[in-house]
């Protein structure tokens, strides 16, 4: 045999790098699809397991922040998808490919059922802002529709004992996975959207489930659920899955929470900031009340003062006696009247007594008549007049007091100092006034 020298010989690391340099450049975000198996998951957090099918294998590697944000938990003999990129172990001269995310097979099939569904619902409105309606802030009866036996619940019940432990918490137990499930959740919905007489009114509904993967929560993201969601006339808080997961339940309701916890804290206020606040208001109510009672207390004293000093007893007693002398005036004017009238009369008799003619007693005698009946008509006028004038003049000592000119539709209005105010020039924007009435007084401050 002939000895020959090569013209280059490689290493094996060399040959290891360029086959993971072909490989890498030629097979990248590849979908592989086939059954787990040789599955190890040590301590570092990675995983290492075996795909096949009937008749081949291929090695992969998950690793650990791959797995973390995967909600799939892998099993053996799980029939899965994976996307990933092929390169090549160096040190064992082994390919495989580095796994990125993994799902159950069939995966991307309900992936695409949901995108279907949220565009059908979202074209017809069922997912529009302006007719969500808002979660009560003080609720007295939540209804939860769930699972009784899951993580959910106890999650929900811990976050309402804590915050909002006078709540009425009305619990529709249903099955959050498999096939009938959707039947049961949309059935527990529209039973409690009908606000059966047994129950109590109630004022937010919540709809939860702990996560899982794409088919564990696919009961709500089914058109039955969704459109019972939608024609709920109570408020809806949907807590299904985990913070990165989504179901159509989530774009329906009226509030979505990453967690059924979250949406418990969503649904209730916290009691203990409540009672905070509570205490708090009663304090400053407590201030504001005597505040407004010392400042009232100085208001009285002031319109006692003013009143006093204005002495309107002195002014009534003025005017009454002017009425007095004014009633006497009127008296003795009628008195002179009717003494005049009764002089001409008896000079009209003695004519008449001295002349004694028929003729002219007869018309003396009309005419006497017709002077008695002037003499009357004069008299009533006059009274009447001056019955009018001292009711007049009652009537305006009556109403030219305060209280009488306030019933009659005015008002007093002071500053902040209890000072009236006569003019709009002195006010200024953003001035308190205070305007009183006759059964009582308002505040107000200027705008314009």
């Amino acid at each position: 045999m002939t000895a020959q020298t090569p013209d280059k010989v490689h290493s094996v690391s060399e040959i290891n790098r360029d086959i993971r340099l072909v490989l890498e450049r030629g097979f990248q975000e590849i979908w592989v699809e086939g059954e787990v198996s040789n599955l190890r998951t040590p301590g570092s957090g990675h995983h290492y397991f075996t795909l096949k099918d009937a008749g081949a294998q291929l090695s992969c590697v998950m690793f650990r922040n791959a797995a973390q944000r995967s909600n799939l938990t892998l099993q053996n003999g799980q029939k899965i998808l994976v996307r990933g990129d092929i390169t090549v172990y160096e040190s064992r001269g082994q390919y495989q490919i580095v796994v990125q995310t993994a799902q159950l097979a069939g995966h991307g099939e309900l992936q695409a059922q949901f995108e279907a569904l949220k565009l059908k619902l979202s074209a017809e409105g069922l997912f529009d802002s302006e007719r969500k309606k808002r979660i009560p802030f003080f609720p007295k009866t939540i209804a939860v529709v769930t699972s009784p036996t899951g993580a959910a619940i106890q999650d929900i019940l811990k976050v309402m004992s804590r915050r909002a432990p006078w709540i009425h918490l009305i619990i529709a137990p249903v099955r959050v996975q498999g096939e009938e499930a959707g039947g049961e959740i949309a059935r527990a919905i529209r039973y409690l959207s009908s606000q059966p007489d047994p129950l109590p009114h109630i004022d937010t509904l919540i709809v939860a489930r702990g996560g899982g993967s794409i088919e564990d929560l696919w009961a709500f993201n089914e058109e039955i659920v969704a459109r019972a969601i939608y024609d709920c006339p109570i408020p809806v808080l949907s807590g299904v899955g985990h913070e990165i997961d989504f179901t159509i339940s989530d774009f329906v309701a009226d509030r979505r929470e990453p967690t059924p916890s979250a949406a418990a804290e969503a649904a209730v206020p916290d009691g203990e900031t409540l009672l905070n606040r509570l205490y708090v208001m009663g304090e400053r109510l407590d201030n504001l009340s005597d505040s407004f009672l010392r400042q009232r207390k100085r208001l009285i004293d002031a319109y006692r003062r003013e009143m006093e000093a204005r002495e309107p007893a002195r002014k009534i007693q003025n005017w009454a006696q002017s009425m007095d002398y004014l009633e006497e005036r009127m008296e003795n004017a009628i008195d002179r009247k009717m003494e005049n009238y009764r002089s001409t009369l008896s000079r009209y008799d003695a004519i008449i007594a001295n002349w004694n003619p028929e003729r002219d007693v007869k018309q003396a005698r009309e005419h006497l008549d017709r002077l008695n009946d002037t003499l009357l008509e004069a008299t009533n006028r006059t009274t009447k007049a001056k019955r009018e004038r001292i009711a007049h003049l009652q009537h305006l000592l009556l109403a030219t007091g305060p209280d009488k000119t306030l019933k009659r539709g005015f008002s007093m209005t002071l500053d902040a100092k209890g000072n009236p105010v006569n003019s709009a020039k002195k006010l200024k924007k953003g001035q308190k006034i205070k305007t009183r009435f006759a059964d009582g007084e308002v505040v107000s401050t200027i705008n314009k």
